[in-house]
């Protein structure tokens, strides 16, 4: 028989907690704690994504065409010798 130390519930561990959690809280309290723990974590994930700095939110978009099709593209300077002393 293998047995975890902590291991996830099982169902009668479950029906446990959620019994507990009706006494604690009342069952009209329950909707109302999962709906603003619901707005707390977009709320979280918002500021997350609004906060990153502006190199990565560059590289998560996807990246533009570097070359521009208007211009006529500018001819290179032609190499100027070296002068020796």
């Amino acid at each position: 028989m293998n047995t975890l130390a902590f291991g996830m519930p099982g169902p009668t561990e479950t029906i446990v907690v959620i019994f507990v959690f009706l006494l604690l809280f009342g069952a009209k309290k329950l909707p109302e704690l999962a709906r603003s723990l619901g707005r707390s974590l977009n709320e979280f994930k918002r500021g997350q994504t609004e906060s990153l700095p502006e190199k990565k939110k560059d590289e998560a978009l996807p990246a533009e065409p570097a070359i521009e099709a208007d211009k006529p593209a500018e001819p290179a300077e032609p190499a100027k010798p070296k002068a020796d002393a």
